[in-house]
């Protein structure tokens, strides 16, 4: 079990819940429902204040994982400025995003629901589930 499933179930437990949006509320974050050009999240950190941006055109179950996303940006990469990293640096920026949606899958798929429905493919569990195949890949590394 890695550091990031840890923290993910941590998280679930501390607050009784895997709902991202009832997580962001008990840790008085902020939470902005905004039209994004091109993006359909972003977390800031800007005077001691966590805000998370999520483009409200998108539908509720990728609201969802984008915020449970933009969550895991928020307790993994805190000090990071994706921003800054993009328009100033050669950083490949890949591997953060690779981890908050591993934080965001961790979340979001418990490891009761992937019991529940052992014998499934993971095309079967994203159809089930509404994430795409991709990112259950993340959360279930072997091929079912």
């Amino acid at each position: 079990m890695d550091d990031i499933k840890k923290l993910a179930d941590r998280i679930a437990r501390k607050y009784h819940s895997r709902d991202p949006f009832e997580i962001i509320q008990e840790m008085n974050a902020i939470l902005i429902y905004t039209h994004l050009e091109g993006i359909r999240g972003l977390y800031q950190y800007f005077q001691r204040n966590h805000i998370i941006y999520i483009d409200d055109g998108l539908p509720d179950r990728e609201q969802r994982f984008v915020c449970a996303h933009e969550m895991g940006h928020m307790l993994l990469h805190r000090k990071m400025n994706a921003v800054f990293m993009e328009r100033h640096t050669f950083l490949n920026r890949n591997k953060f995003e690779i981890e908050a949606n591993r934080f965001a899958m961790d979340l979001l798929v418990s490891d009761d629901i992937l019991d529940e429905y052992k014998e499934y493919t993971t095309e079967q569990l994203s159809r089930l589930l509404g994430y795409q195949e991709e990112l259950l890949k993340l959360r279930i590394p072997l091929q079912r």
